[in-house]
């Protein structure tokens, strides 16, 4: 009779050896390296790979994948962040056979590929009351940094080098690194009482050294800069240009356009907006949107038609390439899609529920809300209670919490942002989450989180003194 022996590894026929070569075959076998050009340290004798059963791998990434927290798990309220849900539709489309074209192709072969580029371009543009778009940059940060070098190149076409950027002390962090990696010199400025941009800070700091003011409208704190377009003049008055950060246009869309209120450049994050990946379900997408006499400082290739053909172009006086060939097509084709399956009507009605929601909830909670009247998202303060404490206490009640500690012109802030995806019962929830915290002791605050997987984390530690998984190769 068979004997038949079976674990969750593997299983064996001690009587019949028609499956040997199948299941006998060891991770660990032996690899020979000797010809191989890489250099010793480099190398290894064994692959050592992990040899489990099929149900093993399966309960593994399952197991994961419950100790995850997504925006399929429930709300994901995080602060000038926008974790909207990702509509599965657009992975379908970005799936299909005939969006894998090879990126060198010829013009003339792929004139349907460019056809949607142009598209996208002009839906962009039209969103954001641009005159050209180019869908070059990889990410938002990316689409920042190309944004500031055309407005550079800009000033140095004209003749005019000049050293300061000046930003917002309520601005995302990525805006300060942005200015600086293009070689200015910052110069923040301070927010008025009311939130918004000090008028008589921003005159005083504005100049002929001035080449940009970089801001976000609404701002960090969901406030719409009502003297937008006095604030404008000031910025073009000194010969400066305006910059939009796009972090927070879902709070407009289909209702009101940065180019309309002045902004000469701007950058739109997809991720946010337009309901693309965050993160590791990227990678990310960062076009950029100019004015016409900015159109010439286009990264290299634009895409524009021509005799009812669609072609690649270098602009006259480009700034070159920030990324290689459609820039990341797969994304732009999710941005397309959603786009093109909301419409005019869709798109505003998404700002709509986005103001909404953040309106409602905020209406609901027990912390106190310092500023608004407010859009998309507020920012809360936890009072005598450590922001970080309450963050982390929220995950013991099953909801992720908003963005913490910034920005600082709110103590203890609790930065939040529900978007439009969030049905009333998933605030309600939220709500819930918030009121329970806010009534907690101390001691559990300090305590938490106690049901995650992981634990409360040493993050001060953990940033100072890293351990890493890899080593510099002049480390080893």
């Amino acid at each position: 009779m068979s004997r038949v022996k079976y674990d969750q590894a593997r299983w064996t026929d001690d009587s019949d050896d028609r499956y040997e070569p199948l299941l006998s075959e060891k991770a660990s076998e032996t690899v020979d390296t000797e010809d191989s050009p890489l250099p010793d340290d480099l190398t290894r004798d064994s692959l050592s790979l992990p040899d489990p059963a099929e149900p093993e791998l399966a309960r593994h990434y399952t197991r994961l994948s419950q100790m995850n927290y997504g925006v399929e798990s429930g709300p994901f309220p995080l602060g000038s962040c926008t974790m909207k849900y990702n509509p599965s539709f657009t992975e379908d489309v970005a799936a299909r056979a005939d969006a894998a074209i090879h990126p060198d192709r010829p013009d003339s072969t792929v004139q349907g590929t460019l056809a949607l580029c142009h598209r996208l371009q002009d839906y962009l543009g039209r969103i954001g009351g641009m005159d050209a778009v180019t869908l070059q940059p990889p990410a938002g940060a990316a689409g920042e940094f190309t944004g500031i070098q055309i407005a550079k190149a800009y000033h140095q076409h004209n003749g005019d080098e000049r050293s300061e950027v000046v930003i917002p002390d309520s601005a995302h962090g990525t805006n300060f690194a942005t200015a600086a990696m293009a070689g200015y010199e910052v110069v923040e400025l301070p927010s008025g009482d009311d939130g918004r941009v000090d008028i008589e800070a921003l005159e005083a700091a504005v100049g002929d050294d001035t080449a940009a003011l970089m801001l976000t409208n609404p701002n960090t704190l969901g406030l719409f800069e009502r003297d937008i377009e006095h604030v404008a003049d000031i910025v073009h008055d000194a010969g400066g240009l305006l910059y939009y950060d796009g972090a927070n246009l879902n709070a407009l869309l289909g209702r009101a356009r940065p180019g309309d209120m002045g902004f000469d450049v701007m950058h739109y994050n997809v991720h946010k907006t337009f309901a693309t990946p965050h993160g590791g379900g990227g990678p990310g997408a960062g076009p950029v949107g100019v004015r016409e006499e900015l159109a010439q400082f286009l990264p290299n290739p634009h895409v524009r038609e021509r005799g009812g053909n669609y072609e690649h172009y270098e602009p006259d006086n480009s700034i070159g390439k920030v990324h290689g060939f459609y820039g990341n097509w797969p994304v732009l084709l999710k941005t397309f899609a959603y786009i093109a399956r909301l419409g005019d009507e869709g798109l505003r009605d998404a700002s709509a529920k986005a103001v909404l929601n953040a309106n409602y909830l905020a209406e609901q909670i027990e912390y106190e809300v310092p500023f608004g009247p407010f859009h998309h998202e507020f920012v809360a303060s936890a009072g005598e209670q450590d922001a970080a404490d309450a963050a982390k206490r929220m995950l013991d009640y099953g909801v992720h919490p908003p963005t913490t500690k910034w920005p600082e012109i709110v103590d203890e802030a609790l930065m939040t942002e529900p978007t439009e995806s969030e049905t009333k019962r998933s605030l309600d929830q939220l709500a819930a989450a918030f009121n329970a915290v806010a009534g907690d002791s101390d001691a559990e605050l300090a305590d938490a989180p106690s049901r995650p997987a992981a634990k409360r984390i040493d993050q001060a530690t953990a940033a100072r003194n890293p351990r890493l998984s890899w080593q510099a190769l002049d480390d080893t």
